[in-house]
């Protein structure tokens, strides 16, 4: 195993009916303002549930932060959080509040001239000091904003990652009977976007990590399991209730501990959402087939690994094992509703040389765990890919 640090102060209320226990998490002279996205919180009711239990607490609202969050659309809840003097945040929602909302905590208490300036540290994480206190009631489970430091925000054609310790939640909310009135495309969506989270730490190479591994796996094989019937069955809370925490598990630094990490999918993948407008669990679950059918040999081991204890493929040569995973893989996308080829979204080989071109403008020029997916190598993926 390598070595690591870490750590996660991220407090979390698991089960239904919980959100009156609102009122125990949140300051209680807090002036909060609550961040959300479009309509649904309000159409089933969560975002009144919420207004009710933070009682008697100064409250003011932000709706409209859109999927894959916009620095523009971000700044108008800074503006209100400076304004009205917010000292507390609360993203209620999926992925892209949980994400925008970070960005609020850390831009609300910025000083500099242009808050644009946050996103250019990247992985490194903006040096500020000082961020509002953020809760989260999660609707959709997806991306593990709820239990991480991390966000990905849309500016200037672009997605740029931030992460800072100060935006970890102080609590979140994960109330499975919340997920169930979701469009299937969500879901499935949500389903891959937890699968590549682990894959992208798991499939890298050995380090002997027994027990990272074996959880990675237990996330994966229970995905598999339950995402099926998520889609099939709605109302199933058992099989919400696992993959929401599954998602929750899948990028809270735990199966990241000792292990070297990849990201080489979700870094593509990013300018495919930028350029085309594709849901990002989509192009994830387009770029990882072809990141692993052209990377086969660097991955070699950790592929057997994963086709053996997550897929029980045990017969066959080595390259007819690994072969087999990733068919198994691409199957359960697509058994899930999700598409696994770029022709399948209208992009077709001409375009590749443009989403090179922006890698490229993005700094995304050695890829992965070894840091030696070049540009060429990322041509030929997405080559893979179609």
């Amino acid at each position: 195993m390598n070595k690591f640090d870490y750590y996660n102060p991220t407090r979390i209320l698991f089960g239904k009916d919980r959100l009156g226990e609102l009122d125990k998490v949140v300051p209680a002279n807090a002036r909060v303002l609550i961040i959300y996205g479009g309509g649904s919180v309000k159409k089933y009711g969560t975002l009144s549930k919420v207004q009710e239990s933070l009682g008697d607490r100064v409250v003011f609202e932000f709706g409209g932060v859109e999927p894959n969050p916009r620095f523009e659309t971000l700044m108008k809840a800074v503006a209100i959080a400076k304004e009205e003097a917010v000292d507390f945040l609360l993203a209620v929602g999926g992925g892209s509040v949980l994400d925008g909302t970070k960005f609020v905590a850390i831009a609300s208490k910025y000083e500099g001239e242009d808050a644009a300036e946050l996103l250019k540290y990247g992985f490194a994480g903006p040096p500020v000091e000082e961020a509002l206190p953020i809760g989260t009631v999660l609707t959709l489970p997806a991306t593990g904003s709820e239990m991480n430091s991390g966000a990905v925000i849309s500016y200037e054609k672009a997605k740029w990652p931030i992460l800072h310790p100060l935006t970890f939640p102080q609590f979140s909310f994960l109330d499975p009977e919340l997920t169930m009135t979701l469009p299937k495309a969500q879901v499935a969506n949500g389903i891959v976007d937890a699968f590549i989270h682990v894959v992208e730490q798991y499939v890298t190479v050995p380090v002997d990590a027994r027990f990272v591994d074996r959880t990675a796996e237990g996330i994966l094989q229970t995905l598999i399991e339950v995402g099926p019937k998520t889609l099939a069955d709605p109302d199933n809370y058992a099989a919400r209730a696992n993959m929401m925490w599954c998602a929750t598990m899948a990028l809270n630094g735990l199966i990241a501990t000792g292990v070297p990490q990849d990201w080489t999918t979700h870094m593509i993948g990013h300018e495919l959402t930028a350029m085309f407008g594709i849901d990002h669990g989509k192009t994830l679950a387009i770029i990882q087939p072809a990141v692993w059918k052209v990377r086969k040999e660097m991955k070699r081991a950790k592929l057997l690994q994963y086709a053996e204890r997550v897929w029980g493929i045990t017969e066959g040569s080595e390259d007819q094992r690994i072969d087999q995973g990733i068919e198994r893989t691409t199957a359960f996308f697509e058994e899930l509703g999700v598409a696994t080829h770029l022709q399948s979204y209208g992009i077709s080989a001409s375009q590749i040389d443009a989403i090179v071109s922006q890698l490229e403008k993005h700094g995304m020029t050695a890829l992965s765990e070894s840091h030696d997916v070049t540009l060429e190598v990322s041509r030929e993926i997405l080559l893979q890919a179609m």
